[in-house]
C-alpha cells in the first residue's frame, strides 16, 4: 500500500510540474505577445502622427526655396505678400481696387478687365498672392479675420489712401465677407463673384443647407466634413490613396456645367505660371483654404450690417444659376437676409462666368458707376 501511495505521489508531482511548465509557458507567450502588440501600437501611433503632419513650407527666397520674382511687401508679423499691379499708374488712378483670387490660383489670375476700361475710368487694380500661394509667405496663424487685416495692410503699404474697392472671386469672394466684417471703414465698395459658401453658417435653415450640401459629389461632402470637424486630418485626407479626396482641387469636370467648360480655353496662359501656385506646399494654400473657409467662423455673414447706410458705396454679389460649386439656392437666401446687397443672378451661367467676354468690364462698371451706367 505504501508503494502504491509513493507511485501516486510521484505521478501527481510529475503532473503538477507539467502544469507549472504549461502555466509558465503561457505566461511567457502572453507577455511576449503583449510586448509585441504594444510596440506595434506605438509604431502605428508614430506612423499616424507623421502621416497627418504636413512638411514645412518651401519658403520663397530661402536657400532651398523657390526664387522671389515678384514685388512684395513686408507685413506686421514679418511675412511677405507678393502682388501684381494692373491698369493705369497708381498716382493717376481715379479708382483703386484690390482683387482677391480663388482656390488654386495666384496674383496672375486676375479679373480680365479690358485695357479700354482701365483707361476710360482710370482704374488701378492690384492682385496679390493670398498667404501660402505663389510667392506670399504662409501664415501659420491664418484665420477668417487675418486675411482682411492683410488686405488692409497691403492697401497701406501701397498707399491706396483711406478707402479702396475690393473684388473677390470664388473662395476669394468668401474673403470679401471678412473685409465687410473687419475693415468696413476702409471700403469704398465691394463685389463678391460666385463666392464659396460655408454650409455651417448658423443662419442657414438646416433643410436648405443640407439639400445644397447633398448635391455636392460624395467625395467632396467627406472632404468638407474633414475640413470642418477634423481639420488636423486635412493633410492626410488629401494625400492618402485609400479614399477619393477633393474633386474640386483635382479640377474634376463634373463640377462644371457645359457653359463653364466652354471657357476653359481661356486658361491656356496659366501653363506659364501654374507650377508657382502651390510651389510652397499644398497644405499652406489649398488645404488651409478648406480648413479656414469651411471651419467654424467667428461670425455669420448674414448678421452683417450695411457698411454704406448713406449710399456712399455699394456691395454686389454676382451668381450663375447653374453654378455647381457655389449653390444658387444659398446665395438667394443670403441676399434675402441682406437686402442691401445688389444681387446679379445670371441665367444659364456656371461658376466661371466672370472670364466670359465682356463680363469683367460689366462687373467692374456696376461696382464703380452703379446707377451712373
Amino acid at each position: 500500500m505504501a508503494g502504491v501511495n509513493r507511485k501516486i505521489s510521484a505521478a501527481s508531482a510529475r503532473s503538477h510540474t507539467r502544469k507549472q511548465r504549461k502555466s509558465s509557458s503561457f505566461r511567457l507567450s502572453f507577455g511576449l505577445i503583449s510586448k509585441i502588440l504594444a510596440v506595434l501600437f506605438i509604431g502605428f501611433l508614430a506612423w499616424a502622427y507623421q502621416a497627418i503632419q504636413p512638411p514645412p513650407p518651401s519658403i520663397c527666397g530661402s536657400p532651398n526655396g523657390p526664387p522671389v520674382t515678384s514685388s512684395r511687401i513686408k507685413l506686421r508679423d514679418g511675412r511677405h505678400l507678393a502682388y501684381k499691379e494692373n491698369g493705369v499708374p497708381k498716382d493717376k488712378a481715379k479708382y483703386k481696387i484690390i482683387f482677391v483670387h480663388g482656390v488654386d490660383s495666384c496674383r496672375h489670375d486676375v479679373l480680365p478687365v479690358s485695357s479700354e476700361l482701365y483707361e476710360k475710368l482710370g482704374i488701378y487694380l492690384v492682385s496679390f498672392d493670398r498667404p501660402g500661394y505663389g510667392e506670399s509667405d504662409a501664415d501659420p496663424n491664418r484665420s477668417v479675420k487675418s486675411i482682411a487685416l492683410d488686405i488692409q495692410e497691403l492697401a497701406d503699404k501701397l498707399d491706396l489712401r483711406s478707402k479702396f474697392y475690393v473684388i473677390g472671386f470664388s473662395m476669394g469672394g468668401q474673403v470679401i465677407w471678412s473685409c465687410l466684417k473687419y475693415i468696413p471703414h476702409r471700403l469704398a465698395g465691394a463685389t463678391l463673384i460666385a463666392p464659396v459658401v460655408n454650409y455651417w453658417w448658423p443662419n442657414f435653415p438646416a433643410n436648405l443647407s443640407k439639400e445644397a450640401y447633398s448635391k455636392q459629389l460624395v467625395q467632396d461632402q467627406w472632404t468638407l466634413r474633414v475640413a470642418h470637424y477634423c481639420p488636423w486630418l486635412m493633410y492626410w485626407w488629401n494625400s492618402q490613396n485609400w479614399f477619393p479626396s477633393s474633386s474640386v482641387l483635382a479640377h474634376d469636370p463634373r463640377n462644371f456645367p457645359p457653359q463653364d467648360r466652354e471657357l476653359f480655353s481661356k486658361f491656356v496662359d496659366r501653363e506659364s505660371y501654374k507650377a508657382q501656385i502651390t510651389q510652397q506646399g499644398k497644405f499652406y494654400n489649398l488645404y488651409q483654404d478648406m480648413i479656414v473657409n469651411f471651419g467654424s467662423w467667428e461670425f455669420d455673414p448674414m448678421d452683417l450690417e450695411n457698411p454704406f447706410p448713406n449710399n456712399k458705396g455699394s456691395v454686389h454679389l454676382w451668381q450663375g444659376d447653374l453654378d455647381r460649386l457655389s449653390p444658387v439656392s444659398l446665395q438667394r437666401y443670403i441676399v434675402e437676409k441682406l437686402p442691401w446687397i445688389r444681387y446679379h443672378e445670371l441665367p444659364n451661367a456656371g461658376h466661371m462666368f466672370s472670364i466670359a467676354d465682356g463680363m469683367a468690364d460689366a462687373i467692374v462698371e456696376a461696382l464703380l458707376l452703379g446707377e451712373k451706367q
